[in-house]
């Protein structure tokens, strides 16, 4: 039977969908969104991107508000609890601690590259990085990051300087709780994420052609690339995987931090309107904004061949190496003033996604062992600090790639894919359906209940065969990897695998606690 104990609960209603908005709004909508829509043909990308949006990132939404405002009414706040609720059997609570380990791990290098945005939005206003060059960029970042050294940076104390403030903001508003510090910050940073990536947004539009005896470099050909399918490419595999795989960062599902959020709502509180509006609010983030700025600007000031290949160097390079060389140019005025918009708003989308990765553990330790929440959050907040020193000092051996592949990229689909499972297969598709639209402001339109049940959990099997026999397996044995890195990437793994062995124990003390009370 459900548990009548008091639980935290969300002030408003507006307040709970930033809240979960922000928890989906993060780094991937306006640095890997661009990025990947570069790398696999621009249009092209953009229809399996809807495609997928439509069968695999709205009804997985809605799966995971369904799982956790069900676990909610039994007083589970993280994933371990719901999946014991929905699947009687010993294993499920298992199961359930991948989620706790996704967030955990996420959590600990996130927080550090989140920082960077905080550092840069400072080097915007303090105009350190104005007339850098793409090759003095290179090393301006890589000496912040303290990978070598440069005539701005000859150590990594300052970059581990703003990992421990931006460490200590994250943390203080998990301690404030869910409806003083989680929905208080999403009030605050969304709307002022969204101004900022509106005005950005104007700023390269206005723009034109920077420099007109090269016109093929505009901000208007920057929008075709986007926006112009080459329908030709969609035969090419890659770029419908690549597609989907977008779905899971964009939308923050797979990690247990929708289920957590979900947890504090009434068993009468609509998820039906409260997902579709999360989803389709990271959406307009993303495709309207985040295309609106990046890629555009990059194709105006550097042409769309240089464009590509700035995308095929990754995320970093096109936020905190092109972006930065833009808003330093002379053609671009203002450029301190925009820069600071840039990272500022990258900072904002980052922290109302970290703060939701700690929520789960935090509710865990809550709901599960009875803590109050400022020794569940301290507790939290030291395993993540010791943690993120291998990622700050190792940076340049591969240590934070591999926390990012393992928990951040594979890790989702196998959870995304066992939550699916659970709840639609082995707790019931009707019974799930019922769940999700109880309390609805509207019904979900039925062709999704056989979404839900059929073509979600094939596409999330599809992704992971994939998957591993395309990158996973080669990556477990080192493969391609650098010699030099591989002392490293095992230290990477032995950590992994000392954070899933420590959740996997607590899981069971829990239990064997209760079990003990109930005997008692």
């Amino acid at each position: 039977m459900p548990q009548n104990t008091e639980r935290e609960q969300w002030g408003t209603k507006i307040g709970l969908i930033l809240a979960v908005a922000g928890n989906a709004v993060g780094l991937g909508n306006f640095l890997r969104f661009p990025v990947q829509a570069a790398q696999n043909g621009g249009g092209a990308f953009m229809i399996p991107y809807f495609i997928f949006f439509l069968i695999l990132g709205i009804p997985l939404m809605w799966i995971e508000w369904g799982i956790g405002r069900h676990g909610g009414k039994y007083r589970h706040g993280s994933a371990p609890g719901m999946f014991d609720v929905i699947w009687k059997h010993k294993m499920a609570k298992y199961f359930g601690s991948l989620g706790l380990f996704i967030s955990m791990v996420i959590l600990i290098y996130y927080t550090y590259i989140e920082s960077w945005t905080l550092g840069f939005s400072i080097f915007s206003v303090l105009g350190l990085y104005s007339g850098e060059t793409s090759e003095t960029m290179r090393t301006f970042l890589s000496s912040y990051q303290g990978i070598g050294e440069s005539a701005h940076f000859s150590s990594i104390w300052p970059a581990y300087f703003l990992m421990l403030l931006t460490f200590t903001i994250n943390f203080w508003i998990l301690f404030k709780g869910i409806s003083k510090g989680i929905e208080k910050l999403a009030r605050i940073a969304m709307p002022l994420l969204f101004l900022f990536a509106i005005i950005l947004a104007i700023r390269i539009v206005t723009l034109g052609t920077p420099d007109p005896s090269v016109p093929e470099n505009s901000v208007a050909n920057g929008f075709g690339f986007i926006w112009n399918p080459n329908f030709s490419m969609l035969g090419d595999p890659k770029i419908w995987l690549a597609a989907a795989g977008q779905i899971f960062f964009t939308l923050s599902v797979g990690m247990g931090t929708i289920h957590a959020y979900a947890s504090y709502l009434k068993p009468d509180d609509d998820i039906a309107l409260s997902g579709l509006t999360t989803a389709s609010t990271n959406a307009f983030a993303e495709v309207i904004l985040g295309a609106s700025i990046a890629i555009p600007v990059a194709v105006a000031f550097f042409g769309l061949d240089a464009t590509r290949e700035i995308a095929s160097g990754g995320a970093f390079n096109l936020g905190f190496v092109s972006m930065p060389i833009i808003f330093g140019s002379d053609a671009f005025p203002m450029g301190e003033l925009f820069g600071f918009m840039w990272f500022l708003l990258l900072f904002f989308a980052g922290i109302t996604s970290s703060v939701a990765m700690g929520q789960p553990v935090v509710a865990f330790l809550e709901d599960e062992f009875g803590m109050d929440r400022k020794k569940a959050v301290a507790t939290l907040a030291i395993v993540v600090l010791v943690a993120v020193q291998f990622v700050v000092f190792f940076l340049k051996y591969g240590f934070l790639d591999e926390m990012d592949y393992w928990a951040g990229t594979f890790g989702l689909v196998v959870f995304a894919l066992i939550e699916t499972i659970l709840f639609m297969w082995v707790y019931g598709a009707d019974k799930a359906w019922k769940e999700m639209n109880a309390g609805g402001d509207f019904t979900i339109p039925k062709v999704f209940y056989y979404i839900m049940k059929y073509v979600t959990p094939i596409i999330l099997m599809i992704l992971l065969v994939w998957w591993g026999v395309q990158s996973a397996i080669p990556k477990l044995l080192l493969r391609d990897a650098d010699p030099a890195n591989v002392p490293y990437i095992w230290g990477a793994r032995i950590l992994m695998l000392a954070i899933a062995s420590g959740l996997i124990y607590i899981v069971k003390k829990a239990w064997d606690n209760k079990k003990s009370e109930e005997i008692g």
